[in-house]
């Protein structure tokens, strides 16, 4: 299963207008950090997730890409 947290922080940080720079500060850390997150050079710390899913309305599933139902594939 591949996670998509970086494609989803990234459309979820643009649908609400919010730099890179404004979501890290909120998080309290570099804006660096959240552009390797995006990039999918890194992940968030599991830490900063809760934080980050409550920011922008959603669920810690929805935010890592794993609230759809598996497919027959993935079971």
């Amino acid at each position: 299963m591949k996670l998509n947290i970086g494609d989803n922080l990234r459309r979820l940080r643009r649908e609400q207008n919010m730099t890179q720079e404004t979501l890290a500060d909120k998080l309290g850390v570099s804006f660096q950090s959240v552009s390797r997150w995006e990039n999918g050079t890194t992940y968030p710390d599991i830490e900063f997730l809760p934080a980050i899913a409550r920011i922008f309305g959603t669920t810690v599933d929805g935010l890592i890409g794993c609230d759809a139902t598996p497919s027959d594939e993935e079971t």
